[in-house]
């Protein structure tokens, strides 16, 4: 009896684990929107961006994330710092309605620069501090660099086409996240290509393809975004 028990307990751990591991087959999908505004004629602003993250094309959630800063560009300068906040919340794969939360604290550097006439860079630096729910205080490193290359006009503006690219790498300041537990101190790499369009001087939109690796999985997303500046 006692056999038949344990063999029952460990066929559905099993089961549990394989319905919430990551489906790195099964593409997902991200729907996102990014703003940016600036305060008048001043230095500072704001942006941010809401994200519908899924582990398929929708309805299998994999994270909402709801993020606002508070941005200060340099003057004589387009370079823009930012001090701001974000709220997660992660599903698990499967039928699961499990979440967990995350409040999150970054600050981030922008460098733009320009390369020709077509071709526009973006540098990237984000500190994140991370309060996850069930974890101990954790912090991470990410750098990104974006490149937009305009196709039919020089400028990204209403009626361009243009390439969009990114890289984007995650680095965890700290490997013990509590209770015994214990992450790599590399976290992920995010690699995208995709297409944009500009319907406006101010709102661009992108559809793209995305790969996420992590340390322990790989996984490709179908990426929709806007982009808008106010």
């Amino acid at each position: 009896m006692l056999r038949t028990v344990l063999l029952l307990l460990t066929l559905a751990g099993s089961l549990s684990a394989r319905a919430q591991s990551v489906p790195e087959d099964q593409l997902g999908a991200w729907y996102m929107y990014f703003y940016t505004a600036q305060f008048g004629d001043g230095p500072f602003g704001v942006q941010g961006d809401a994200q519908f993250r899924f582990w398929d094309l929708g309805g299998d959630l994999e994270q909402l994330l709801l993020r606002n800063g508070l941005t200060y560009l340099l003057p004589e300068s387009k370079v823009k710092f930012t001090l701001g906040y974000a709220y997660v919340a992660s599903g698990v794969p499967g039928d699961s309605n499990d979440r967990s939360q995350e409040n999150r604290i970054y600050q981030e550097a922008l460098l733009p620069q320009k390369i020709g006439t077509r071709v526009y860079l973006t540098h990237r630096f984000r500190y994140e501090q991370r309060f996850v729910e069930g974890q101990d205080f954790r912090t991470r490193y990410r750098y990104n660099i974006f490149v937009n290359v305009a196709l039919n006009q020089p400028e990204l503006a209403r009626r361009t086409l243009y390439l969009a690219l990114y890289n984007e790498v995650f680095i965890n300041g700290q490997t013990n996240i509590g209770g015994g537990r214990s992450v790599e101190r590399y976290d992920r790499n995010r690699t995208y290509l995709g297409l944009g369009y500009g319907l406006t001087d101010r709102l661009r939109v992108q559809l793209g393809w995305m790969n996420q690796t992590t340390a322990v999985w790989n996984k490709n997303q179908l990426q929709l975004s806007a982009h808008h500046s106010w």
